[in-house]
């Protein structure tokens, strides 16, 4: 099955590994800096122009991805079921 995660996103769910919401998250100095080395080694993909609101780390032929999502984790896990 197939998730959107942007306007024109779709990831397959079987190749998720986590799915976060960035309030609530990033008060950690930790995935702060999770995000940041992720940004750094090309592994971060915005998939929106409007305000992010969560992260998804996905794993795809050992090749990690985290997708910045506008879309809320609640909106995310009602289509995920």
């Amino acid at each position: 099955m197939y998730l959107q995660i942007g306007t024109e996103k779709f990831i397959k769910d079987s190749d998720i590994l986590g799915i976060f919401d960035l309030d609530n998250t990033t008060v950690s100095k930790q995935t702060r800096e999770y995000l940041n080395c992720a940004e750094a080694n090309g592994e971060a993909v915005a998939v929106s122009y409007d305000l992010p609101k969560s992260f998804i780390v996905t794993v795809e032929k050992n090749k990690k991805t985290v997708y910045i999502s506008a879309y809320s984790t609640t909106t995310l896990f009602k289509r995920i079921d």
